[in-house]
């Protein structure tokens, strides 16, 4: 049985799951962004210019684009972002200390268009609870356990 996140660790999880809630919405709107434009130019032929001559936002053949190249932009950002959200998703992988399947499948998020979105939802869903029981559970064990002082001289006068 793998190892279980120390409640010390809770807060940085916390924390690593805001980043990579961020992360995962970023890339999969950006992912989404990159199938419509690669929709453009394998199946229409065209790219994404913006402020070239034909106006703020045109679709021009493919190899044409005078002004900034839109459809190569959203590429790279695209591309930069998900090492970003790979980070993301190591982080709380590794804090959360699931199995390797685990990490494939948050990472697929970021190159398989919607799914980002949905892994996204079980995963927090998933770590929100596992840290409430947890937390609940630590709660419990706590008020259970005879009340001990904070001084050990009481206990070793006894």
């Amino acid at each position: 049985m793998p190892l279980a996140p120390k409640p010390e660790a809770f807060p940085r999880i916390r924390s690593a799951l805001s980043f990579y809630r961020i992360t995962a919405y970023v890339t999969g709107v950006l992912l989404l962004l990159l199938t419509i434009e690669m929709l453009f130019k394998y199946l229409g032929g065209v790219e994404i210019e913006l402020g070239g001559p034909f106006g703020f936002l045109a679709l021009v053949p493919e190899g044409t684009s005078t002004a900034v190249n839109l459809s190569t932009g959203i590429l790279i950002v695209h591309g930069w972002f998900y090492v970003v959200y790979l980070i993301a998703d190591f982080r709380l992988w590794s804090l959360m200390r699931w199995g390797l399947g685990r990490l494939l499948m948050l990472a697929a998020g970021g190159v398989v268009p919607f799914l980002s979105f949905f892994v996204e939802h079980r995963t927090s869903r998933e770590v929100n609870g596992y840290l409430a029981a947890r937390e609940a559970e630590l709660a419990s064990r706590a008020a259970a356990a005879p009340a001990a002082t904070s001084d050990p001289t009481v206990e070793a006068s006894h």
